[in-house]
């Protein structure tokens, strides 16, 4: 048994949050508590506005440090501020813990836990899931961005090994973020395997007959759910199932079934329920997400169609396909050979994603 700090110090990220992130969280600490490991993680937060996921409680001790409110000051005090807090929290959890190793989940500003691996002299392992400095500068949130890529890297590079979720992390963290190669990884998510979801039962309690294709995510811009509709057009009887919510608005169409948001144990039934699954990002999408949806579908055995971005045609599988138009009747025609595939579950765990994770 190893005692094991794991650090998300991102304010964003609650442990009990709905979003992907905040499942993938919970998933390597449940991976970590089965494997035998005491676990102690450090977030700043257990829940935020948006509420709590539902799922059990991870199954290890919680230390919390709420971030300051900063009112009225310059955001460059507010962005450091997140480094920070990040120091606090992981100097609280130092005092419950004497790791032997740290996970840490890369988050903006954080050089604390660098700091307590030179001083603790443990291995610490960092979870890469976006170039964080470059993706809010993009978004146009960051002001001091030499400050925020300078911390970025210092953390990097003094990670006993870096764990990029995507095979454009994995290069970006030695081209550009100067990490040894020799110390960077490419370990893909997982997912929650709760077993076979329940298509029949599914389809029959939301009315659905015929073709369904579906999608399941936050709908931000880039996820192209917008397109949908279009898509519809091009595919006469059938019907789309959308699950989750998010800051787009869906156009309306007569056979469009948007359900918002469901329990997590729920998804899987969602996705069984569908034919064929979709990912339509749209061309500006970031290229080095790691978009757990597929391996959602996938775990159901529905067969994909996705936009030719990032990881996707990879994530995709063998009976996916990745598509490089925007053009709706491409989509419909490949949705509709899609549907023709035999259904193969494929299922990659948080225990798989976690044994990777810690190979020498």
């Amino acid at each position: 048994m190893t005692r094991v700090l794991v650090v998300s110090a991102d304010p964003g990220i609650p442990l009990y949050g709905p979003s992907g992130s905040s499942a993938h969280l919970r998933g390597m600490i449940r991976s970590f508590a089965g494997a035998g490991h005491e676990v102690v993680v450090a977030v700043p937060r257990l829940a935020d506005a948006r509420g709590a996921s539902g799922d059990d409680v991870v199954p290890a001790r919680v230390v919390t440090h709420t971030p300051r409110r900063w009112g009225i000051v310059p955001r460059r005090w507010r962005e450091r501020g997140e480094g920070w807090d990040a120091d606090r929290l992981v100097a609280r959890a130092l005092a419950e813990v004497h790791p032997e190793l740290i996970y840490e989940r890369h988050a903006l500003w954080c050089v604390a836990g660098a700091a307590a691996q030179r001083r603790l002299g443990v291995p610490r392992i960092v979870e890469l899931n976006a170039p964080l400095a470059r993706e809010r500068a993009q978004l146009g949130g960051l002001r001091d961005v030499a400050g925020a890529e300078a911390r970025e890297r210092a953390s990097l590079r003094a990670a006993t090994r870096v764990n990029a979720v995507s095979a454009w992390l994995a290069r970006w963290a030695v081209e550009e973020a100067g990490c040894d190669p020799s110390r960077v990884a490419h370990v893909p998510n997982g997912v929650t395997w709760l077993g076979p979801g329940q298509r029949d039962a599914t389809r029959q309690r939301l009315g659905l007959t015929g073709l369904v294709v579906g999608f399941v995510g936050s709908m931000k811009a880039w996820h192209g759910v917008d397109r949908i509709p279009a898509f519809l057009d091009h595919l006469p009887g059938a019907t789309a199932l959308v699950v989750g919510d998010g800051p787009i608005r869906l156009p309306e169409h007569p056979r469009l079934r948007a359900v918002g948001r469901v329990p997590p144990r729920e998804v899987g039934d969602y996705v069984a329920a569908m034919d064929v699954a979709l990912a339509p990002y749209r061309s500006d999408a970031p290229p080095w997400f790691c978009p757990l949806k597929l391996l959602e579908y996938r775990a159901q055995g529905v067969p994909i169609v996705a936009a030719d971005v990032g990881d996707c045609a990879a994530l995709a599988g063998p009976e996916g396909v990745a598509l490089t138009t925007d053009d709706p009747a491409a989509w419909a025609a490949e949705i509709t050979a899609a549907a023709a595939r035999p259904r193969r579950p494929f299922v990659r765990s948080w225990d798989d994603v976690l044994a990777e994770a810690l190979a020498r």
